[in-house]
């Protein structure tokens, strides 16, 4: 060999090719083709836009026209309305205006040959008419069978036969990692392919305690909303729904309905023109690190019950301020916002099974679940009628609601304080939020009594308190 080092370099040249040639190979094999997909798929996926009629009052059109901020008194405003009166020729506003039609974009899609189409609530809400665009490009008016708000869910109805619909999937069946595509109206665009993997499955959002979201980086605009999210098999696994954004825009956090949950909404709405969900009626915390120890848990899982509600069916079942569900009918609760969406799903009337822990003791419970009220103020209302009792400080407290709770850690809010009693000559107020007495943490109303009840009489303790967002410690002494 009269050049070894030479040889060295060309067989290296010879491998970095064929492995680079095999990885490019198998990277390419790897990816999806979602042409034949979109072909079968996108038949069936509509466009629709909502028109509202607005009848202009009269300062509204002249408003509009001057670009009048908000705050401009109305006496302010009429010498504008002469002004264009006298010199633009026209009439003045007073003599009111036509109506005025104002039209916004969506998608949905088709679930049955003979016209029933399901889009997002938020699409559609307030709309005076509904059209429906179909991908040969008719254009149907659109009946509103009935939508349910805390779904973000509308089922649609149009007089056609013979439409091309989806093919429904198994939301339950999706695994993270999975490959998905949307087809929707992103700012109006029809038709429009964008494709990502599944990011994580049950997902809690604010305000939207019973839907466990697909969260994918599936690019969703404005538009996109009401769009189906298919498997690559071609099947609905989702309603894409929301976006996270600071921008406005896709910031690759979009998140979906899935379809199990869309379809049992779908068919009450169909059956009944309304939702009905199961409810047990408690106020729930997260179990943290602290409070799983304190309550003899091996790790910080499920839903701490922190408040029955007055006739509720879990104060009807047997539950308890303090028990932590684990389970229920047989599914791990692993965050205390898994519980809501999972009854929910139950139809009231029917039994269920819940896995508790009671005073560091597993036991299993067996209940009859019940409707949730139609309205979040009647939840409210029932809440509302509680009544805190007094303890030997003559202090009656109430949980944080999940806004405070944010605000001030976990504690309880002074509801009331009676004159001449521990809590009023210690300075308690009502407004007050407690997080410590005497070293021990106050995570819920029952440990507030409980710790009370054990406090030792004639000697100053101190207790720590939260007062218009500041922390400090004051002293409390129980009397003799």
């Amino acid at each position: 060999m009269k050049n070894p080092q030479r040889y060295f370099l060309r067989c290296v040249l010879f491998l970095t090719t064929v492995l680079s040639s095999t990885f490019s190979m198998n990277g390419l094999a790897s990816l999806p083709d979602f042409t034949e997909l979109v072909e079968e798929t996108s038949p069936s996926v509509v466009n629709i836009a909502t028109i509202k009629h607005v009848h202009t009052n009269q300062y509204g059109a002249m408003a509009e026209r001057y670009n009048l901020p908000q705050e401009v008194p109305e006496i302010f405003r009429h010498f504008f309305d002469q002004f264009d009166h006298g010199q633009r020729g026209r009439p003045p506003f007073n003599q009111g205006q036509p109506k005025a039609e104002k039209s916004s974009l969506g998608s949905g899609f088709i679930i049955s040959a003979d016209g029933y189409v399901l889009t997002n609530n938020h699409v559609i809400q307030g709309a005076d008419e509904i059209i429906v665009r179909l991908s040969d490009r008719r254009e149907l008016t659109a009946e509103l069978v009935g939508a349910d708000e805390r779904a973000d869910l509308a089922l649609l109805k149009v007089e056609a036969r013979g439409l091309p619909e989806v093919d429904l999937g198994d939301s339950d069946d999706l695994k993270v990692g999975e490959w998905v595509l949307a087809i929707g109206s992103p700012f109006g665009f029809d038709y429009s392919v964008t494709a990502g993997i599944v990011s994580a499955l049950g997902r809690s959002l604010p305000n939207e305690s019973y839907v466990p979201f697909i969260q994918t980086d599936v690019a969703i605009n404005p538009g996109n909303s009401g769009g189906p999210l298919f498997n690559l098999d071609g099947e609905v696994v989702g309603i894409n729904s929301q976006i996270y954004t600071r921008s406005g825009g896709f910031m690759g956090v979009s998140f979906a309905i899935p379809i199990s949950v869309a379809m049992n909404v779908a068919d009450q709405l169909k059956e009944k023109g309304k939702v009905s969900r199961g409810w047990l009626g408690v106020i729930i915390q997260e179990v943290n690190k602290d409070l799983a120890e304190s309550f003899g848990l091996k790790k910080a899982q499920g839903a701490l019950v922190a408040q029955l509600l007055p006739n509720s069916p879990a104060e009807a079942g047997g539950l308890k301020s303090g028990d932590i569900i684990t389970a229920f009918n047989g599914q791990e609760i692993n965050l205390s916002s898994d519980l809501p969406h999972r009854v929910g799903r139950i139809k009231p009337g029917t039994l269920a099974k819940l896995n508790i822990v009671r005073n560091g003791k597993a036991k299993v419970i067996e209940l009859e679940i019940g409707a949730l009220p139609d309205t979040d103020e009647q939840i409210m209302a029932s809440a509302a009628k509680i009544t805190p009792k007094e303890n030997r400080l003559g202090v009656a407290a109430v949980t944080l609601n999940a806004e405070q709770v944010r605000q001030y850690g976990e504690g309880v809010m002074v509801e009331r304080v009676e004159p001449g009693k521990a809590g009023a000559l210690a300075g308690l107020v009502r407004g007050d939020v407690i997080t410590m007495i005497h070293g021990q943490r106050i995570t819920s109303v029952d440990t507030f009594n409980k710790v009370v009840e054990g406090l030792p009489k004639g000697r100053s303790v101190p207790m720590q308190i939260m007062r218009r967002g500041s922390a400090m410690f004051i002293p409390l002494r129980l009397q003799e």
